[in-house]
């Protein structure tokens, strides 16, 4: 079953000429960026944990500290850091 966020879909690869990808249910060598930033997430929200139980700073703070840290996939460039690299060109 696909969310009301993607119904959409054939609308937004039309205007956008970009193909949208479902993984298979079950299958998450299919989603290994997906399956590895929550290994990252695990090591401060342990599985169960609800997020309303943190505060927005805490949550800030997370999400600064994996955007900062280096990945093997970006050559060991910083995702923030990759993001800035790519956008800074266009605009």
């Amino acid at each position: 079953m696909i969310g009301k966020e993607l119904a959409d879909r054939p609308r937004l690869t039309m205007a956008t000429d970009i193909e949208v990808y479902f993984c298979d249910p079950h299958s998450p060598w299919q989603r290994g960026s997906n399956e590895n930033t929550t290994r990252l997430l695990r090591q401060y929200l342990p599985r169960g944990t609800g997020l309303s139980v943190h505060s927005q700073a805490k949550l800030g703070a997370i999400t600064r500290q994996l955007n900062e840290r280096p990945r093997k996939t970006l050559q060991y460039q910083s995702p923030a850091k990759k993001f800035a690299d790519c956008v800074v060109p266009i605009s």
